[in-house]
């Protein structure tokens, strides 16, 4: 298994396997479930290898830890998970 950030990183910069529709599962440990959530919703701070960030519908910013991401999916097919 790679790590979610190369993953991710994979997902940003490779444009061929970039091409899709992407969401990540992460564990909220306030509902105490995984959370899915769009790609497009997803901030990444350049140099931070800890966490990102979600944007809510409400515009509220999550800062969400990487050890906390779950599941990847492309297209509605999971391709990594922890």
């Amino acid at each position: 298994m790679i790590p979610i950030q190369e993953l991710l990183n994979r997902i940003i910069w490779d444009k061929d396997f970039g091409r899709g529709c992407f969401e990540i599962g992460y564990y909220d440990r306030i509902l105490d479930e995984i959370v899915i959530v769009s790609f497009e919703q997803l901030a990444f701070t350049p140099g931070d290898h800890f966490a990102f960030h979600l944007f809510t519908p409400d515009g509220e910013a999550l800062s969400i830890p990487f050890h906390r991401v779950r599941e990847v999916y492309r297209d509605g097919k999971i391709i990594w998970q922890r």
